[in-house]
C-alpha cells in the first residue's frame, strides 16, 4: 500500500496560513494527510470546518511555536500516528502594530519568528523523511544585505552556528529594549533584523550536512506583498498585493517540488526564483 505524505503547516488557522492548508489539500494525493496547526484550538477547528464545507479533509493539530512542551507534543503525535513529516511549512508569525514601540513587541517577534522557527525546526529533524521538504515563510527583508556591513558577519561567516544565529537575535532583543538598537546600526523596523536572522537560520540548517544524499530540500520562502490584517497597516498602496491564496501557490510549489531536485536549497524563493542574499 502506498504510503501518504504527511504536509504540517504551523499558523494554518487565518490569512497565509490558512491558504497553505487550502493549497497543499488541493495538491497532494487522497492518502497524503495535511495538518493545520494552531495555537488555539478553537480557532483552528473553526478554520478546518470551513476547509471541510470546501470538500477538503485538514486534520488538527494544537502547536505553539513560543512553547517548547507545545511542539514536543506535536512531533510526538505525528511520531506515533505516521512515523515521518514530508512537508513541514513555518507559517506562525507574531505581529507588529504601530499603536506599540517597537521595545514593547520585539520580545514576543523574536520568540515567534526566530526562537520559534529554532525550535521548529529541532523538534521535528528527527522526523524528517527522505525527499522532505522543510520551508519558513519569511520576506525579502530578509536579506543580509540590507544591514550594515559591520552587521552583517553576525549572520553571515566562516563557522557560523544555529546558536550563533540565536545569540545574535538574543542580543538584539536586549539592544532595542534597552534604546541601544539605533547606536549600535540596526534598522528601525524590528521586522528587518527578524526576518535576516529567520532566512540564516534556513542557510546553516539546509547547509548541515546530508541532506543531498536524502533527497531533502531546505529554503525559506517570501510570498511578497500579500493582503491579511498584518500587514494591511504597514503599506499605504495595497492595490498590487496578491491575495493569500495567490501568494500560496508559489510556496506550495516550493513544498511540492517532485523527487531528484536539487535547487532550490539553502535559499529565499520568491515566486518561484531565488533572491540574492547580499
Amino acid at each position: 500500500m502506498k504510503v501518504g505524505r504527511i504536509a504540517i503547516v504551523t499558523g494554518g488557522n487565518q490569512g497565509l496560513g490558512f491558504a497553505l492548508v487550502r493549497g497543499l489539500c488541493q495538491a497532494l494525493e487522497p492518502e497524503d494527510v495535511v495538518y493545520l496547526t494552531a495555537r488555539d484550538m478553537a480557532r483552528g477547528g473553526q478554520a478546518v470546518a470551513d476547509l471541510e464545507r470546501e470538500g477538503l479533509a485538514p486534520r488538527l493539530l494544537q502547536l505553539d511555536v513560543t512553547d517548547p512542551a507545545s511542539i514536543s507534543a506535536a512531533s510526538r503525535v505525528i511520531q506515533e500516528r505516521h512515523g515521518g513529516v514530508d512537508i513541514l511549512i513555518g507559517n506562525a508569525a507574531a505581529r507588529i502594530v504601530r499603536e506599540r514601540s517597537s521595545a514593547e513587541q520585539v520580545r514576543l517577534f523574536v520568540d515567534t519568528n526566530n526562537f520559534g522557527t529554532r525550535r521548529l525546526l529541532d523538534s521535528f529533524r528527527p522526523l524528517l523523511r527522505d525527499g522532505a521538504r522543510v520551508i519558513v515563510v519569511a520576506s525579502g527583508f530578509g536579506q543580509v544585505g540590507r544591514l550594515r556591513p559591520a552587521l552583517q558577519p553576525q549572520f553571515d561567516a566562516p563557522g557560523l552556528t544555529l546558536d550563533d544565529i540565536d545569540r545574535t537575535m538574543a542580543s538584539y532583543i536586549e539592544a532595542v529594549e534597552g534604546g541601544r538598537a539605533a547606536d549600535l546600526g540596526w534598522p528601525d523596523w524590528i521586522n528587518i533584523p527578524s526576518k535576516i536572522g529567520q532566512v540564516a537560520t534556513m542557510r546553516l540548517f539546509a547547509g548541515a550536512g546530508g541532506w543531498a544524499a536524502r533527497d531533502i530540500l531546505v529554503n525559506a520562502a517570501c510570498p511578497g506583498l500579500v493582503d491579511t490584517d498584518a500587514s494591511r497597516p504597514w503599506f499605504d498602496d495595497m492595490s498590487q498585493a496578491q491575495s493569500p491564496d495567490d501568494a500560496a501557490r508559489d510556496i506550495v510549489w516550493l513544498a511540492t517540488l517532485p523527487p531528484g531536485t536539487r535547487a532550490p536549497h539553502g535559499q529565499l524563493v520568491r515566486h518561484r526564483e531565488v533572491l540574492p542574499w547580499r
